[in-house]
């Protein structure tokens, strides 16, 4: 706790460590299972998730693994349980109350980012959030589950400097009681912050380097004349503006979860910049930054838990390429790209040096490695595309090389469960030390 003596010293009411969490999208044609889904998150040591539903396969398979687990209210239910207590209670003893303490649902978000997809919902935005509380109290949870309501960071206007920046003042309405809900129960401000719509929109006055969080020269940071806070990076001025803006409707003690960001990895002709390198800088160095606790200028040392958008590439979202690949991983659990994260903490074990792969076992029959590749390849729903002639795991066109990649891509969707790198004898584990090749 602060020495600060002011009545709301904002560090009095902040948790000064932070965490990083993921979310989980399902708009995939081969979805993994629960069961698959949950083995990821173990191996990778993902210990926050945020559903965008209360799914309740998923929640069953989260049971018992102490995983914290944010649980959604879909835009297109809130009308409902805006306007109804008891569609409101039923919702929560349906999707909450059925799953813990099992289940270690800590929060629940109430529609996602409403005043600006969902205008019209908007009137009964704080009716939905004040009824899942009550939902809550009647059943003693609301001790160990907070409720709030995501929102893009564009209900902020002047977001730069940061210091200048307000909420859209056609929303106050809203937004006042809204704030005055969080503050009353102890809950938090949940932003979606996207420095790359940032940078896109900004026609090259936001720096690549600055949206990235790359390292700047001085004379390089953005600085607020009004505070003389300096800015190395695009997310912490997004964040300050928020708390800049809440604090100009008078809520200076209202904390800030970042409940999405992340960057594409592949994006079509128009977005030059949604690239493996550029998603690979952005959520390394994001990870990095929460987890020191570096906090924002404005409230430094206080970190601002965040959740990285997201789990896998999801390629059934409409839209251009780079709505599809978001994604941590593909669906078959192999890494979209190896985060550059040592030393950075312990969340994401993709970024240890020492890969395990499942290989084919040397001098291993032919003829059995070929069942196993066909079984791979067939029931174990391994994506042997890129064996075939013309793609890029075709050379060297032998049953080992094929063996192996199928295997390893087995083992790696498996998230390198004990017993997936068996192939009846054939194939074996092995260990590389990535940091000296």
């Amino acid at each position: 706790m602060s020495k600060c003596t002011l009545p709301l010293c904002v560090s009095d009411f902040f948790q000064p460590d932070g965490f990083i969490g993921v979310n989980i999208g399902t708009a995939l044609s081969d979805m993994p299972s629960p069961t698959q889904v949950v083995a990821l998150l173990k191996a990778q040591n993902i210990r926050h998730v945020r559903l965008y539903d209360a799914d309740r396969a998923l929640l069953l398979a989260l049971a018992n693994t102490g995983i914290r687990v944010t649980v959604s209210v879909p835009n297109d239910q809130l009308l409902g349980i805006g306007q109804s207590n008891a569609s409101a209670a039923n919702w929560v003893a349906r999707n909450v109350i059925a799953h813990v303490p099992a289940t270690n649902i800590t929060a629940i978000a109430v529609g996602s980012e409403i005043l600006t997809t969902l205008p019209n919902a908007a009137p009964v935005l704080v009716s939905a959030l004040k009824f899942i509380h009550s939902a809550l109290v009647a059943s003693n949870l609301d001790g160990q589950i907070k409720v709030s309501t995501p929102h893009s960071s564009s209900i902020i206007l002047d977001s730069f400097p940061p210091s200048q920046a307000f909420f859209n003042r056609s929303w106050d309405p809203v937004m006042v009681p809204l704030l005055k809900f969080l503050q009353s129960t102890g809950s938090y401000f949940m932003l979606n912050a996207y420095p790359y719509y940032d940078y896109m929109q900004s026609n090259g006055v936001i720096p690549l380097d600055y949206a990235l969080f790359r390292p700047l020269p001085p004379n390089k940071e953005a600085v607020d004349a009004n505070t003389l806070l300096h800015y190395t990076n695009v997310f912490d001025a997004i964040v300050d503006a928020t708390y800049f803006a809440m604090s100009y409707l008078n809520f200076t003690n209202v904390p800030i979860f970042v409940m999405e960001s992340g960057w594409p990895s592949k994006g079509d002709s128009s977005e030059p910049e949604a690239t493996l390198e550029n998603a690979n800088t952005y959520n390394s160095n994001l990870i990095r930054h929460v987890l020191n606790n570096t906090g924002t200028p404005k409230h430094p040392r206080i970190a601002v838990s965040t959740y990285i958008y997201e789990l896998y590439n999801e390629e059934l979202r409409p839209g251009p390429i780079s709505e599809k690949n978001w994604g941590l991983f593909d669906a078959n659990g192999m890494p979209v790209y190896t985060l550059h994260l040592t030393g950075g903490g312990t969340v994401l074990a993709n970024d240890t040096t020492n890969q395990t792969f499942c290989v084919a076992k040397e001098g291993a029959d032919p003829k059995m490695l070929q069942a196993a590749l066909d079984w791979a390849c067939g029931p174990g729903k391994v994506d042997c595309s890129y064996l075939l002639q013309g793609q890029p795991c075709y050379e060297p066109n032998n049953v080992v090389a094929h063996a192996t990649y199928a295997f390893n891509a087995y083992f790696q969707k498996m998230a390198k469960s004990p017993g997936t790198c068996d192939f009846k004898g054939v194939a074996t584990i092995t260990t590389t030390d990535q940091s000296k090749q």
